[in-house]
Parts: C-alpha cells; structure tokens; sequence
C-alpha cells in the first residue's frame, strides 16, 4: 500500500514540475491578422482580431488560429515529457 502512495506521490510531484515548466512557455499564432497567443498550458493570454476581415474571415482564422496553436503546445508539452523523462510509474 505504502508503494503505491510513493507511486503517487511521485506521479503528483512530476505533473507539477511538468505543469511548472509548461508554464514559462508562450506560442503564438497568426491567421489573416487574427493573432493568438496561449501559454504552455493551453491557456489562451490574448486574442487579437483584424477588424479589416468581414465577420466568417474572422471566425475562421481564429478557429485555425486557436487549433494550430493548441497543436503546438501539445509538440512543446511532448518535448518537455522527454526532457523530464516521463511519468514514473505509468506502465
């Protein structure tokens, strides 16, 4: 029982350090002016729009905008699970 409480502990204590380390991450995407900005945890920090863009234009560059950013902070997550060497006890 005690094992599995360590296994725990030290599964905890790797997702913060990974959660930690995500955060001082920044992606930013651009699509037709609509600029997106989402830290390492997927967190949107800004939207920008191109008021110049009639209103569907619009719609749709933040929607590839907000995709493609979530795509590259998954490749940055992936990146950092690597560098930590994983989560212990997951098998």
């Amino acid at each position: 029982m005690f094992n599995k409480l360590k296994q725990f502990k030290d599964l905890r204590d790797q997702a913060k350090k990974m959660q930690n380390a995500l955060a001082g991450e920044k992606v930013e995407v651009e699509k037709n002016g609509v600029r997106i900005v989402m830290t390492g945890n997927m967190e949107v920090s800004s939207i920008t729009i191109n008021e110049g863009l009639a209103k569907e234009s619009q719609e749709r560059a933040l929607v590839d905008g907000v995709n493609e950013a979530i795509k590259k902070t998954q490749k940055i997550m992936a990146q950092k699970m690597q560098e930590i060497g994983g989560f212990p006890g997951l098998s």
